[in-house]
């Protein structure tokens, strides 16, 4: 009973974000309910250990590693600067975004291409005098979409590829046509529903303005990136790869390692290992074997069923955590690879269905919010749309 009702408690408030009355937020109730499994003796301080999936932290370290030595290099920017200076119309700029959002977020995690992106977006709107609304909604909307691709495009995917243990390759080649056709209709979507905004096809010009780029930083971490994707796609273990990268950007003579340090997102990895601790506490309880038994009558082994209940309890409690109650089900499905491949599709999409479905949406409302503030309507009415569009289209090709 203590470990169901600390379960509960802790989904509670990833559901709202924060507990009423007091100062805590999502990872602070992770931690809390951790520590609570171990003091009513749930678990042992040795079982909590073994509860931690060490690969999916290293994993998720090791990447914000290489991506705050891009971002620090200035590569992001460069390259989100050139293809907007040779975007002349509002569509192609649209697209534009759309694309290098989604591209570098299947490799870089979606909520790196938001911090970079966003302030991006908002100067240029500024410098066009255009409405900056929907070219900030292409930026979230197909960060998250892109970053369906790959094990490493988002912390959800990085714990499905450790827990399922699918190649890298195999992982890309089931999912990347689903990001690819999603791409294509967040532009499609975007441009109806802001059909004023794309209807004129008037030029646009933005003069040339000067990146900060650190050249040397930006060719070695490169390099370093091109390696470990390399090495992704060639079989190596994805954990492994990841830290090997980070920590060979580490050696450097030019960049202080306080400031890659404050590039990693800490939070979020203790965040991971509490609710690794929550999860594994339940597990010892009935509770596992009583959901799936009544899961059962609703065939949670089709593509379709487990791709709604799993966008739908994305939208309550957040997609890591949703991929958590999930995990012990998959094994017991009859196809086990396809059912992850499943999660980690309907998991991703369906952040786009509200402000508060991703932290990459967050981010993008966030920082815009003094310039180009936001509603939860105005995002709902896109976002509503491209979810349902987003996940028939990964049914059906999954299916």
């Amino acid at each position: 009973m203590a470990a169901i009702l600390i379960f509960l408690a802790v989904y509670l408030v990833l559901a709202l974000g924060r507990l009423p009355g007091f100062r805590v937020d999502r990872t602070g109730a992770c931690i809390i309910g951790a520590s609570l499994m171990i003091a009513f003796g749930v678990l042992d301080l040795r079982q909590a250990y073994a509860a931690i999936d060490y690969d999916t932290i290293i994993l998720l370290f090791g990447v914000m590693i290489v991506v705050a030595n891009l971002r620090l290099s200035g590569f992001f920017s460069a390259v989100a600067e050139w293809v907007v200076e040779h975007a002349h119309r509002p569509i192609v700029l649209l697209a534009a975004i759309v694309f290098v959002a989604g591209f570098f977020s299947a490799f870089f995690v979606n909520d790196t291409m938001c911090l970079v992106l966003t302030p991006l977006v908002l100067d240029i709107s500024r410098q066009l005098r255009r409405n900056a609304v929907p070219y900030l909604l292409a930026v979230a909307m197909a960060a998250n979409i892109g970053s369906v691709a790959t094990i490493t495009g988002n912390p959800q995917n990085m714990m499905i590829g450790s827990f399922s243990g699918i190649h890298y390759r195999t992982f890309a080649a089931a999912l990347s046509p689903v990001a690819l056709v999603g791409l294509v209709m967040t532009v499609a979507v975007i441009a109806a529903a802001y059909h004023r905004e794309f209807r004129l096809q008037e030029k646009v010009a933005l003069e040339r303005r000067p990146v900060r780029v650190n050249r040397v930083l930006m060719w070695k971490s490169l390099a370093v990136s091109a390696g470990m994707i390399v090495l992704f796609f060639a079989g190596w273990p994805v954990p492994k790869t990841a830290l090997m990268a980070g920590a060979l950007l580490l050696v450097t003579r030019r960049l202080k390692p306080e400031r890659i340090y404050r590039e990693i997102d800490w939070s979020l990895l203790v965040l991971f290992i509490g609710l690794f601790i929550v999860v594994a506490g339940v597990e010892k309880t009935s509770l596992p074997g009583d959901m799936f038994r009544a899961a059962q009558r609703f065939h949670l082994e089709r593509v379709s069923v487990l791709s709604v209940f799993a966008a739908l309890l994305s939208n309550v409690v957040s997609n890591v955590p949703a991929v958590l109650v999930f995990k012990p089900f998959i094994a017991q499905m009859g196809d086990p690879v396809r059912s992850w491949l499943t999660l980690a599709m309907s998991t991703t999409l369906a952040g786009n269905l509200t402000i508060l479905g991703s932290v990459a949406n967050l981010i993008v409302v966030q920082r815009a919010r003094r310039e180009a503030p936001i509603s939860f309507w105005e995002y709902f009415k896109v976002g509503a749309p491209l979810t349902v569009l987003t996940l028939i289209a990964g049914i059906v090709l999954l299916g």
